[in-house]
Formats: C-alpha cells, sequence, structure tokens
C-alpha cells in the first residue's frame, strides 16, 4: 500500500516529516536533517536560564555551540514560602546565600582530573555566563539564550518544517474543548537546562494562585466500601470476582484531616496519607484500539500516573570525601514484600503516616528559629525531611519500598488505579500531587509526565459484556469510579464536568440483579476494567491472529547457529500460539534471492518458491503462503525440521532485507498480522541496502557520538505503510559485527514492534546468549498478544498532553496507531497545565485501549487514575517520584541525543537534578544551612542521574559499541520503568551467606531476601560472592578468597582457581546453599518478561571490566565519583 493515506499526518511525499515516536521531542534541541528516531511533531526551544560556567574537565561535560533563541516569557515573581519545617533534632533551613562556597572539594588525583574539575571551596564563582542548554526559561532579563529541554509545556512551533521531522502545527490540548485548548494562550513554558560545561545554579520564580483551597474531597457520594460485585460473566482468569474487595482490605487508618478554613500545606504523599488497601488484584492494561481511522469511534483518553517516593536516613559520609570506611546501613526496612527489581520499581519510601495539619496561631516569621522549629516540625512529612546528601552516604534502603499513594479520601484511595502492587503500576505519575497552575509547576523544576504499561499482564481483570458502554457525551470518557451521580438518572464527568444521563440499561446491576443503584456497577467500583465491544467499535471484522516468519538464511546466518534454536523452539511451542481456528502463519526465507514456502493443504512436503528479481519484488502464489495453521499443521512441522538443514552448505553471503521486507508487507496487507524478523548482518543488496558507519577507533575517544539517527528513511516508511494495514514488526538481530540498529530499528519503531538484540551471538561461542535467545523466544510466541489496537489518553481539563514515548505512530494528534500490542511494551507522556486548576480538588487520568484479542473478540482496556491538585511548592515536591522522573528524563535524553547532541543530553540530565535542588533550596527552605540539601523524597535524584550519565547509552570516554549504545536507547524509550530502572541503577546483593531470615514464601518456595548495597568497590570483599542484577544481565562475583564452603556447596567447585572462566549456569545440588541461590537467581528472572544472562565472573575475567562499569558511585578516567558529582551539583546551586 502506498503512504499516501498518511500525508496529511505524515507528510509522505510531501517533503513533510512522519509523526510519530515522541510526538513532540521534548528533548530535542533544534532539528536537524535526516533526523528521524523520534515523532516529527519539535517543539520549540524557550530560553534557558543562564548558568555560571565551570572550567570544562576533558570528559563529563563537553561544551557545543548553540543558536540563541529569544526567551518566551518570563517568570513571575515567586510564591509564598511553605510553612514545611525540619523534622525533629534538624535545624530549620531556609533560602541559602547563592554566593555561598561549597563545603566540600573532590579529592585531586595524580592523574588527570576526568569531568569538571571544580575549583577550591574558597574559589569565588566566576561570572553568569550563558549556559549551553536548559530545562527552564530565564526569570531574568530576556538576553538571548541557547534553545532549551522543555519540560511541561507544549511548544508553539517554530520555524519551517525539516525533512525528517517536522514541528506540530499546534497539538491541540487533550480535554474536551478543542475549539479552547488550541486557542487558549499558553503558559510560561518550563525548560530543562543541559548544559555543556557544568551548569550554574538557577535563580528561577514563579507566581502561585493566591488564596486557600478546600482539600480534597470524595467526588463521588456513592461509593462503597467493601465487597465488590459479583461477576457479570464466567470468564476464568478475566472474571469480576464476587466476594473480593477489587483492592484489597480498606485503610485501617481515619482519613487525612480536613478543615474546610485551613487548606492543607502538607504534600498529598504516602506519608501523608493513611495507609492504603493492599491491592489483591493487578490493574493494568492496555486496550488496542480499531484499525485505520478510529477517531469517530473513541475520541480523547488521558492516562493516568502514580506516586513518588521519601525518604529514609541512613549512614554518614566521612569529614573526607571519598574515605570509604562508613559503617553499613541500619538494618531497620521492613522485610521486602515485593520482587527485588523492586527496588528499582517502587521508590524508596518511607510507610505512610497519618497527615498532621500545621498548627494555627503565629507563623515562623513570628516565632523564634527554634520555636518554629518545635511549634511545625511535627507536621513535617517524612518525603520532606530534609537530607545533606554529602553528610548522608547510605542513601539506598536495605529493602524495596512501596511507592508512596497521592493523598485522596479514603473512599477515591481504595479505588485508585493501584494494581499489582509488588509489580510496577499500570500508571506512574512523575508528581503524585498536581500543581494548580503552570507557573506554579515551571518553579518547582520538575517534569510532569506519566509512565504507563497498559497492558500489562494481570492476575485479575474485571471483564464485563453490555450492548451500551456508557461514556461522556462530549468528551467521550468512559464511566469509571471518579465520576459523581447526582442522582440515580445523572452523572457528571470527571474529566469535561459534563453532566449525563445514565441509560436505562445501566439503571439495572446483573451482579447483584437489583435495580436504580448505577453506582455499584463494576464500571463504577474498578479503576481498571475491561469491555468487551459492541459492533459499532468494529470498522471491520475483528483479524485473525496472523504470524509471518522471515528469517535471514545467508552464509552468516548459517554459522550463528541461530535457524536451529529458532525452528526448534517453533516446533515445542506451536500448539501454545496464541489465536483460534483462524490462525494463520507463513515463512519467508532471504539471502540475496527472496524464497517462500507453499504449504497449501494436500501438498505431501512445503514447496520452496524462489524470486530472484528483488528489484520488483511479487508474491508467485498469494493464496497459498498463509496458510491455516490448525488445517496445516503438519506441513509446517516438516518445514521447520527440514529449514536448518535446508541451507547448511550455502555460501551466500548478501542480504536483500528490504526486499523481503517488502514482499512480507505485500503477503500480511490483506489482513494485518504480525511479522517475525531475524537478521544477523548489515543489509547490503537491494532496497534498503545499508553501509557500515561505525569507527571502531571513535568509540572511547569521539567528543559526540556520530550516527545516532538512520542512514536512509527506508525503513521508517516501510513501516508507517506497515502500521495502516495494522501489521507490526518485530526485529531479532543476533549478529557479532555492526548492523545499524539506528536504521533497522525503525522498522519497529514506527510499527509498534519490539526490537531484540544478541550480540555476538554464536551456538558454540556464546552459549549464554544462546540460552537468553531461547527464553526470550519462547516468551514472544506464547505471550497475549492484541491485534488493530488504537490507545488514547485523556486527561483533566485543563490539563495537556505534548509528547509521547515508545513504539508506536501517532495517528492524529492523540490516538496511538498499535498494530499489535503485548504485554512487555510501555509509554511515556509528558503533560502540561494549560488553564489554572484553582477550583479543582482533584484531576484525573484515563487510558483507554481499544483492541482485537487472538480470539477475535474486540475489547476495550480503560485504567483510570485520580490525583490531588495541590497550590504550594512543598507539597509538589513531597509528591515527587523521583524513579518516575529519571524513567521519563531518560525518554527525553534519548531524544535529545538523536536531535541535537549525546553531550546536550548529558548536560540536560546534569542540570535537571540541578534545577530541581536549587528550586527547593531557594523555594521551600526556611532557614540557611549549609550542605547540598535535599528532600527525603529526591535524595536519590543525583545518584539516579549519574547512573543514566554512566549507562551505557549515554556515556562517553568509554569503548562502547554504536549498535549497543542504539540498542540501549532502544531499551529506555520501550520498557515499562519496572524494568528500565534496573537498567539504570542495577541491584547489588551479596549472596555467600543467604539465610531463611526475612525470606519470601512463594508456590512452596522459600525466597531469601538479601539486602540491597550500594554500587562501589568498598561495598564488595574477597572473601564473599556478590550478585549484581542489571536488568538484561547478572554477574556473579566470586571474591579470591572467597569462603571454599559457598565454592563447593553452589559452584560444585573444591577451589577458587577451578571455577571455569565462561561459566552461566549454576549447577543444581543437592545442597541448601545451591537452592537458596538458584532460589533467589530464579526469582528476580521471573519478575521480567527477557530472561537475562548469568556470567559468573572471578578478578581474571574478561567480563570483569563490564561488572566494574556498573559501579555506579566509583570515580573512572573519564566520568566522576558520586561524591565528587554531588560536590559539582553543590557548587552550581550555590553560585
Amino acid at each position: 500500500m502506498s503512504t499516501a493515506g498518511f500525508n496529511s499526518q505524515n507528510g509522505t511525499g510531501t517533503g513533510q516529516a512522519y509523526a510519530n515516536g515522541p510526538s513532540q521531542n521534548p528533548v530535542a534541541l533544534q532539528q536537524l536533517p535526516g533526523v528521524n528516531y523520534g515523532m516529527s511533531h519539535q517543539p520549540t526551544y524557550n530560553p534557558m536560564q543562564a548558568k555560571a560556567p565551570v572550567p570544562p574537565g576533558p570528559g563529563l561535560y563537553p561544551v557545543g555551540p548553540y543558536q540563541p533563541v529569544p526567551p518566551v516569557s518570563p517568570y513571575q515573581p515567586g510564591p509564598p514560602l511553605s510553612s514545611y519545617q525540619a523534622p525533629p533534632g534538624q535545624p530549620l533551613l531556609t533560602r541559602p546565600q547563592m554566593a555561598g562556597p561549597p563545603s566540600h572539594t573532590p579529592p585531586q588525583s595524580a592523574s588527570p582530573s576526568p569531568g569538571p574539575r571544580l575549583p577550591p571551596a574558597q574559589a569565588t564563582p566566576p561570572p553568569p555566563a550563558v549556559s549551553s542548554s536548559s530545562y527552564y526559561q530565564s526569570p531574568q532579563q530576556p538576553q538571548p539564550m541557547a534553545p532549551t529541554w522543555q519540560y511541561n509545556t507544549a511548544p508553539p512551533p517554530m520555524g519551517p518544517p525539516t525533512s525528517m521531522n517536522t514541528p506540530p502545527r499546534g497539538l491541540p490540548a487533550n480535554h474536551v474543548n478543542p475549539a479552547a485548548s488550541s486557542t487558549a494562550p499558553l503558559p510560561p513554558m518550563s525548560s530543562a537546562s543541559y548544559n555543556s560545561a557544568p551548569p550554574a545554579s538557577l535563580s528561577h520564580s514563579a507566581t502561585q494562585p493566591p488564596g486557600p483551597r478546600m482539600p480534597p474531597t470524595s467526588l463521588h457520594g456513592y461509593i462503597q466500601p467493601g465487597a465488590a460485585p459479583q461477576p457479570m460473566n464466567p470468564m476464568v482468569p478475566n472474571t469480576y470476582q464476587p466476594n473480593r474487595a477489587p483492592y484489597g482490605p480498606p485503610p485501617t487508618g481515619p482519613p487525612p484531616t480536613m478543615k474546610p478554613t485551613s487548606p492543607p500545606t502538607g504534600p498529598p504523599m504516602a506519608n501523608a496519607t493513611p495507609p492504603p488497601p493492599k491491592a489483591d488484584e493487578p490493574v493494568a492494561g492496555n486496550g488496542p484500539q480499531a484499525p485505520n481511522s478510529y477517531n469517530h469511534v473513541d475520541n480523547k483518553m488521558a492516562g493516568p500516573p502514580q506516586p513518588g517516593p521519601p525518604g529514609r536516613h541512613l549512614g554518614h559520609y566521612p569529614s573526607l570525601p571519598p574515605g570509604y570506611q562508613n559503617p553499613p546501613a541500619p538494618h531497620n526496612a521492613t522485610p521486602p514484600m515485593h520482587p527485588a527489581m523492586q527496588a528499582a520499581t517502587q521508590p524508596y519510601t518511607q510507610a505512610p503516616q497519618p497527615y498532621q495539619q500545621p498548627p494555627v496561631g503565629p507563623g515562623p516569621a513570628q516565632l523564634s528559629p527554634s520555636l518554629a522549629a518545635m511549634s511545625l516540625q511535627s507536621s513535617t512529612p517524612e518525603a520532606l525531611r530534609v537530607v545533606n546528601l554529602l553528610q548522608e552516604r547510605n542513601l539506598l534502603p536495605p529493602s524495596p519500598i512501596p511507592a508512596p499513594t497521592p493523598c485522596l479520601p479514603q473512599d477515591l484511595q481504595k479505588i485508585n488505579c493501584n494494581p499489582d502492587v509488588c509489580l510496577s503500576r499500570v500508571f506512574r505519575s512523575t508528581l503524585t500531587s498536581i500543581p494548580q497552575t503552570q507557573s506554579l509547576l515551571n518553579k518547582a523544576k520538575l517534569p510532569l509526565g506519566l509512565l504507563l504499561h497498559p497492558f500489562k499482564d494481570l492476575s485479575q481483570l474485571p471483564v464485563v459484556t453490555s450492548s451500551t458502554i456508557v461514556r461522556c457525551r462530549s468528551c467521550r470518557t468512559y464511566i469509571n469510579p471518579f465520576v459523581s451521580f447526582l442522582d440515580q438518572r445523572r452523572w457528571k464527568c470527571n474529566l469535561c464536568y459534563r453532566v449525563n444521563d445514565v441509560p436505562e440499561e445501566f439503571m439495572y446491576n446483573p451482579v447483584s440483579r437489583s435495580y436504580g443503584e448505577p453506582h455499584k456497577r463494576p464500571e463504577v467500583q474498578n479503576a481498571t476494567i475491561e469491555f468487551i465491544a459492541p459492533s459499532e467499535y468494529m470498522l471491520r471484522p475483528p483479524q485473525p491472529a496472523v504470524y509471518l516468519f522471515i528469517l535471514d538464511v545467508s552464509h552468516n546466518a548459517v554459522e550463528t547457529g541461530y535457524l536451529n534454536v529458532f525452528c526448534q523452539s517453533l516446533l515445542d511451542n506451536i500448539n501454545a500460539l496464541p489465536g483460534d481456528s483462524r490462525t494463520k502463519v507463513g515463512f519467508i526465507t532471504f539471502d540475496s534471492t527472496i524464497h517462500f514456502y507453499n504449504l497449501q493443504e494436500g501438498l505431501s512436503q512445503p514447496q520452496m518458491l524462489i524470486v530472484s528479481d528483488i528489484e520488483d519484488i511479487f508474491l508467485p502464489t498469494p493464496d497459498s503462503l498463509l496458510v491455516n495453521l490448525n488445517e496445516c499443521k503438519e506441513l509446517v512441522q516438516d518445514l521447520l525440521k527440514s529449514l536448518p538443514t535446508l541451507f547448511e552448505k550455502t555460501m551466500e553471503t548478501q542480504s536483500a532485507l528490504g526486499s523481503a521486507l517488502q514482499a512480507a508487507f505485500k503477503l500480511l496487507s490483506p489482513t494485518g498480522g504480525r511479522m517475525s524478523v531475524f537478521q544477523t548482518q548489515l543489509p547490503n543488496l537491494g532496497v534498503g541496502a545499508l553501509q557500515s558507519r561505525e569507527d571502531p577507533n571513535q568509540r572511547a575517544s569521539a567528543k559526540d557520538i556520530q550516527y545516532l539517527s538512520p542512514a536512509t528513511d527506508f525503513y521508517k516508511k516501510l513501516a508507517l505503510d506497515c502500521s495502516g494495514q495494522q501489521v507490526a514488526v518485530d526485529l531479532f538481530l543476533l549478529s557479532s559485527q555492526y548492523c545499524d540498529l539506528a536504521s533497522l530499528g525503525c522498522i519497529s519503531r514506527y510499527s509498534a514492534g519490539s526490537v531484540y538484540y544478541y550480540p555476538s551471538y554464536h551456538h558454540q561461542h556464546n552459549p549464554a546468549q544462546v540460552e537468553c535467545f531461547q527464553k526470550d523466544l519462547k516468551r514472544y510466541l506464547t505471550r497475549k498478544i492484541g491485534f488493530e489496537a488504537v490507545m488514547r489518553i485523556r486527561c483533566t481539563k485543563g490539563l495537556s498532553i505534548h509528547t509521547f514515548h515508545g513504539n508506536f505512530f501517532v495517528r492524529s494528534t492523540d490516538l496511538l496507531s498499535l498494530p499489535n500490542v503485548n504485554p512487555d511494551a510501555g509509554f511515556a507522556v509528558q503533560m502540561s497545565i494549560e488553564e489554572n486548576l484553582d477550583d479543582m480538588q482533584t484531576v484525573s487520568f484515563q487510558a483507554a485501549l481499544l483492541y482485537t484479542s487472538s480470539k477475535g473478540e474486540r475489547r476495550i482496556r480503560v485504567h483510570t487514575l485520580c490525583l490531588p491538585v495541590v497550590n504550594s511548592l512543598s507539597d509538589i515536591f513531597a509528591g515527587a517520584d523521583v524513579q518516575a522522573i529519571t524513567g521519563l528524563l531518560a525518554c527525553m535524553a534519548v531524544d535529545r541525543s538523536v536531535t541535537a547532541s549525546l553531550s546536550d543530553a548529558r548536560d540536560a540530565m546534569t542540570n535537571a537534578s540541578i534545577d530541581s535542588l536549587s528550586s527547593y533550596r531557594q523555594s521551600v527552605l526556611t532557614i540557611q544551612q549549609p550542605g547540598l540539601l535535599a528532600p527525603a523524597c529526591l535524595r536519590l535524584f543525583p545518584l539516579f542521574i549519574l547512573a543514566l550519565l554512566k549507562q551505557k547509552a549515554f556515556r562517553t570516554g568509554t569503548s562502547t559499541r554504536l549498535d549497543d549504545r542504539v540498542f540501549a536507547m532502544c531499551q529506555l524509550k520501550y520498557q515499562p520503568l519496572a524494568y528500565s530502572l534496573l537498567m539504570i541503577h542495577p541491584a547489588l546483593y551479596r549472596i555467600d551467606d543467604l539465610t531463611d531470615e526475612g525470606a519470601l514464601n512463594i508456590n512452596e518456595r522459600t525466597i531469601p531476601q538479601p539486602r540491597l548495597l550500594q554500587l562501589s568497590v568498598e561495598k564488595l570483599s574477597r572473601e564473599a560472592a556478590f550478585l549484581m542484577d542489571a536488568g538484561t544481565v547478572m554477574y556473579l562475583w566470586i571474591g579470591r578468597n572467597c569462603n571454599p564452603t559457598f565454592l563447593s556447596q553452589v559452584l560444585g567447585v573444591p577451589s577458587y582457581a577451578a571455577v571455569p572462566d565462561n561459566l552461566y549456569l549454576l549447577p543444581e545440588l543437592d545442597t541448601a546453599e545451591s537452592q537458596r541461590t538458584r532460589a533467589f537467581i530464579g526469582w528476580l528472572r521471573d519478575q521480567r518478561p527477557f530472561f537475562p544472562s548469568l556470567h559468573i565472573i572471578r578478578d581474571e575475567s574478561q567480563r570483569k571490566a563490564s561488572f566494574l562499569q556498573n559501579m555506579i558511585e566509583d570515580r573512572t578516567e573519564s566520568a566522576l565519583s558520586y561524591y565528587e558529582f554531588l560536590l559539582h551539583v553543590q557548587q552550581q546551586i550555590s553560585k
């Protein structure tokens, strides 16, 4: 199919850009010709905050040239200070003197200092200069500034469109009034600074809406606590359970204190809320949507976020920088109740505490500091406890702690979208308290966005079959628990506030078989629900499950041995492919020619058909290449058994991948379906041929990284054609050489596919990769899948979504086209506040996914989240989710790397931590105190930013293969937050002394729970063994003097010297130590959809360097240590 149908949005054939990826690139500095990594919607860049320059070091913060852009709008005068005080035992803090010098200087090394060299503590800061890039606009005079990385505002278009990325012509807001949203003036834009030189501190201010605000109250007068309604249809895994409380037992504490005359000043955080009920059922999901154009079927949808973390006081820094003799953090955290991966999944927070109103009477200004501290310290939530990062070193909790919950009334909180507490949430918000105004958000210097995992596997999911799906007549929001019933016959939408009639059919509750209680229907009792869609949600009959496999059979492919593994895996799992009696399969192989396989019923064996004219590809027998699996299963099995031997003697070295993809597209166009492409080398023949762009000699020495953007738009254009015909393309790259993933990855990115990458794959030389490939392939072939899907995210009027991240195509301003949707895909969106939320106590987000199941049912999965609105900076900071913020910044930085440069992205991430902590110090703290101060909920922010700077996607000064770097970027954009966080900040455990103390009991297995350790070599001991979980890979490091008992009982070797070099499997020994170790590692692996390989390494192992590169807190030749990074951040804040 031609791309003519996409001209209006994608610009095919007209010079306009395709709209996809991040729909408005939040991180793009400028639009570079030929850059097409992200979506075409590029924001204009606002003036950034001037920052004082710091002498650049050789490695970390290079300065690049920028084009000045005039400022958009200055900040308004600052809001009133929060009345939060320091916790007991700590002096009150206030705005610091801006010229105050840092309290420490980094240790001087004999070798040249990598990264920015920090001046002595007594040095006077240099005069302010324009920084290379910044998140935020300048509150000062409008001098020319460099472009900015914009956080929270949909920027106006600027300049003419460029070739591959076109700025949006105006993205309507995602609320009910399109006219108003498109014409209303945008509030001041927040920006994200990314300085090449280590950025200096910012001076920000913003207006805060005057007047008190009423505390949040329930919007719904009919919600009844207690058991959920009876099931509406008896579907076993997805049925509505009759006697099960949908979100666990009700909270035990009283609701938050609320006084109409005194608005709350505390943040709506986990610690300011009564303990939320334990979710006993996952509430996650995504719902695909109909094919082609579904705008008339489903209008705007907005997706929910989730909360952020408070803190824990652990340990102290030594008085001299890295004198790593600190005692371990106290082991006082609650035993882990969630997967160890949850250390990344869940923000580190304290348990919820009851919210307390600040005392009425004289404020802090009228009391002496000591009296003010005494009078108000009791009302300070844990999330706002002041932490001096230069003194508290052991900030990591010993075990995972759940994310905080928003401060909402109990009836709303227990219904809020919070599925599977032990796994990542469906919705995660960077801020669990939404600011009333954009200017208040700008002043906080924190990004506002949502991270979604919409099609997540759920153990329990209410499913409703109804001929009438109740939706708002104006904004098309699905009825949900956060609407208001004015009476039995009318309900008010919680997104656009329109009053709607309750349909007659909705008056009857089939669960309780009662009439006149619409508020007790399952749709109004569950924040996550799935509907069986009626016929009006179909533009055509639901498509069958169609699977087409495209296999590289060149000499290089045969040498890797992947074909044997693939054929055997498909044979083993062919009966587990999702589908029904209509399921179809087909196969194409290719080298320099294209091979089709006739599998028509009646043939005695498969028939190969070769097409050598790759320039004008055609289908030799269109009707017999895709066959019904049930009818032709024997022929398919015969083909899979013969394929590995069919090409074992081939000498064809060329690869015509582009032509094979064109043939596959022609074959799948009539029905839609899934293409699974297996490629082992650079395509070098026919359309889509590529040339190697990587210079191995420049991997470590290059000042900036080239070739992160595609070399050709062939794969992107083909992906958009596929998307239009409901075809998704999944790419498996198994190669030991450069394959230009930056170009090939477009075929999956814009068709909502997945990318799997196995570097140095070889069936003999790399058995660990073979094991990964086998396990990943089994999951891939058997996991749930949704076809011809679309997703919308709606939000309350006044909020607007302006940028999307993930693998999809943006069909219209807010409709994501997902030809396939799978349970392992994550998405992120950035939001802005277009209209003041002064008169609102809560806002809501709703994500709706319309899809066709593998059984041919049209379904809609709907998730709704409710968050409170706050009017003080302290409340905003208290509700910050540091891990969600890190995940969103990673997505933004990937786009910035491609559209601008890697150094810009690195600087922007650094400045993000500087700006937020600077804003906190200036606007929230009330009493001056030296040191690098952060609220407890953001105490890990600098650590996570440093981890991002050292992550494979963004690191410099270290030899990193270009494909490895691009794949790391793909994962940060595509993986749900729960999985990507381990890739950013790995988990380290000591495992030679595992015990059953505090262990979990899961399915009659005892799972030890060792404590989390800091990522520093100082935590290692030659007398012990340590496991590092880095997400996609695990390292088991054996100390030279490791306990011989551990070596014999777990590894089955008598001594350290006997540990094999390339050991990747733990032997199954009948010892308690072996069982504990294997149970723990197996449990960690079970928490993610991909299979992390295990490498057992010694001091002499080649992989030791990779292990040590993940020691985030240690200094390397090209990057600062954590302590030095903190000093750098403090120096910039103090300027």
